[in-house]
Formats: structure tokens, sequence, C-alpha cells
């Protein structure tokens, strides 16, 4: 069955499912789980603009004088990537996956509904279902689901302080927690336990001082690194200062579990408001430890890398202009990174129409002409090897419409 097939039978609504059991991989000679699956969540919408900086476009440091990152040979500019695209110089660890055609962006890619809400975007993007609310599961439990072999219950697991919606559902998924980070809430942050604590050392005569010194410093180190408003965005996902070493460890789990098949990490940070910074700053202090740890996930993974595809993706994009506070507002289109063995990288996607005035969805934002859920269908059908109609499953309601490239080599 060929792709247009499948993307008739999703207009079709049609919910037959095909039989692929351990028969089918039997004769390839591949264990079922050997094909790995990690995806990256960035919660609060990361810049995808200046992720992968269309520096040859003469209209984007118009749209972004003081935030808009310098061509490549400048210090601190963008890295070239294709002569037009440069990426963020934070990613630097990054260029030789590029150099090696391991990684490759989709631009102009997202969801299609229009919501700038963080929860409903991400929901959206977790559920891959835009626009409905009441979807029971998330994609990647569908995912456990619809893959073949037995499941067991370490093939599919998160990282994070809870299980996050895109594993809801039946299947069975493992949640393990992230390593320590200094700006995540701790007990005291709960504030039964908090004032109970207050109460207990209020007036205390050899340790209150110390008490009060030890909350005002938390609590300081709490605002500093991250605000209100950006803590509600990221949806409990920590920071991403502590994302190598988680991805040393997951690396180190997959490599000796053959059994792990697909796992999902979230980050939170990315709501950049204000102060986001151009080649250096807010921004570049989030993507460094990103672009570090996505390195080191690959390098530990070793020839389990090239049976992996790692996808980096985000809720939404953020405005092509930079707003009054040098910072950037919720968009539509980003940019999504594919990292992997097998993946046809050094290559920029996608249904690129430039930053031009004319070419801005609704005058500010880059518009979404690929959605994310035909890149995820390529991942499930040209990695993970799944049938059509399985697909039809995995993403229900999928539009017609195809993503126009091939993403895997071969």
């Amino acid at each position: 069955m060929q792709r247009r097939d499948f993307m008739q039978s999703m207009a079709l609504g049609t919910s037959l499912l095909l039989p692929v059991g351990r028969s089918a991989w039997a004769a390839t000679g591949d264990s079922p789980t050997r094909q790995k699956l990690v995806v990256i969540m960035l919660r609060g919408a990361v810049d995808g603009m200046n992720v992968v900086a269309p520096v040859g476009d003469a209209n984007y440091r118009v749209l972004r004088p003081t935030i808009g990152l310098d061509k490549p040979g400048v210090e601190n500019g963008a890295l070239d990537l294709d002569g037009y695209f440069g990426l963020h110089p934070a990613l630097a660890p990054l260029l030789p996956l590029w150099q090696q055609k391991k990684l490759a962006f989709v631009h102009a890619s997202g969801s299609p509904d229009a919501t700038r809400s963080h929860f409903d975007a991400q929901d959206y993007m977790e559920s891959a279902t835009p626009g409905r609310k009441n979807t029971p599961d998330g994609w990647m439990n569908r995912l456990v689901s619809a893959l073949p072999g037995t499941s067991t219950p370490s093939r599919a697991l998160s990282i994070g302080p809870v299980m996050p919606r895109i594993l809801s559902g039946p299947s069975t998924a493992i949640n393990l927690p992230n390593g320590p980070a200094a700006t995540r809430p701790d007990l005291l942050d709960r504030p039964a336990i908090g004032a109970a604590f207050d109460q207990l050392y209020a007036g205390h005569e050899r340790f209150g001082r110390a008490y009060q010194d030890g909350r005002s410093a938390h609590k300081q180190v709490m605002e500093a690194g991250v605000s209100k408003e950006m803590m509600a965005a990221d949806n409990g996902a920590p920071l991403p200062y502590g994302f190598p070493d988680d991805a040393a460890r997951l690396a180190t789990l997959m490599r000796n579990d053959p059994k792990i098949q697909i796992a999902f990490v979230a980050l939170g940070g990315w709501d950049t408001h204000a102060n986001q910074g151009a080649g250096t700053g807010q921004l570049a202090n989030r993507l460094a430890p990103l672009g570090q740890g996505l390195a080191i996930l690959a390098q530990r993974l070793g020839p389990v890398f090239d049976d992996t595809t790692v996808v980096v993706m985000s809720e939404f994009g953020r405005t092509a202009r930079q707003n009054g506070n040098a910072g950037t507002d919720h968009g539509h289109g980003n940019a999504m990174w594919l990292l992997g063995g097998k993946v046809a990288g050094g290559k920029v996607y996608g249904d690129w129409q430039g930053v031009g005035d004319a070419a801005l969805n609704e005058g500010r934002d880059l518009p979404v002409t690929t959605d994310f859920r035909s890149v995820l269908a390529q991942v499930a059908e040209k990695h993970l090897r799944l049938p059509d109609r399985q697909l039809s499953q995995l993403f229900p309601a999928m539009p017609q419409k195809e993503a126009g490239f091939e993403l895997y080599r071969g």
C-alpha cells in the first residue's frame, strides 16, 4: 500500500488494523524493539526562527533588530547550514551530526490548530488530535499498542516528574524522575508544608535565622531561574540544565536494555517573552545544555543510534517580530528536529515561504505549512515500520495532504 492509500484511508476515518506480529519481523531477522524512538518536548514554545534562523532573508533582521542572529562568520553569529539557514551557535555540539547527515529540520511545521494557549497546544501535540480535547490517550501510548512484538513494562518510558499526557492510556509505560535541578520546586514550596515549617522555626533561638536565610536564598534562585508565567507554560517540565545527565542515563538504559524501544523527555524554559537574547542570552543558555545533551545521547547510544530516531518538537513557534521587551510572543509555525543514523540529514525540509511581511501568518507568525503529524507518520512508517492502516489509528482524522519530502534514506 502506498502513502496515498494511507492518506485516503485516514480521510475516510477507517479503523481497520492489520495484524503484525513476531512472524512479520522474523523474516527480517530483526528484534521487534530494535528500532528506537526518543521524543523531546520543549514546553513553553521554543523560538524556531532563532534555532534554525533564515539569516539569508533580508527581512529577518528587520523583524528582529536586536535578537536576530548575525550571519555566519561574525562572533556569536549563526553556524552556516546551507547558505540560507543558520544554526544557533549554542547548538554547536550538533553541527557534526549535521555534517554527517544525521540531523535534519522541518521548518514552518506544527499543529494546524490556531490556538496560542500553551496548555491546549501541548495537549494537541501529545494527543495528535488538534482541536479535539476529549481524546482519551496520547499518541505515544497508541504507538506502544501498535508496535510489533509482545509489549513489556519497560518498552516505553518517560523521564520527568509525572507521567506525561503523550504516554497516557491503556498501554503500560514507566516514569523515571529527572536528575537534580536547582530551580525545581521542593517540598517546602508546597504552601501547607512551607507554612508548617515556617511556624516550627518561627522565633527558634538557634535555627530560626538560618532557616529564614535558606528559605530566602531558595526563593531568589527560583525567581531568578524562571518566572511564574514560564513555570505555568512549562507544565511541570524542568529547565534543560540537567538534560545532559538525563540524556547520558537514558542512553545507558536503552543500550543495556534492548526491550526499551520508545522514550519521552519534556524540558521547560522556552517561553521567552522578554530578554530572549540573540547569539548569547536567555535562549542561548537554554539551548546550550539541550544541544550538549542531544550530542551525548547520540554518542552514548553508540551503534544503537543507527537504529534510533530522535524527534524534538514544541507546541508552537513564536512571533516573527520581536516585541517591545526584546523577546517574542506566542506564534504558530516552528521547526521540528530529527536526529538518527538513518535520517536523511544535512537538509532543512518543509514548504518554506520566507519571512517577508506578506508571507507571515496573520501578519505576525510563521505559517504552518507542514502538519507535525505528517512528520511523525513518516517516522512511524519508515523507521518503526508500521503499515498504513495502523498509522490511521495512530493519527486519526489526519488530513490527506502529504509532507512532500522523504526524511529517511533509502
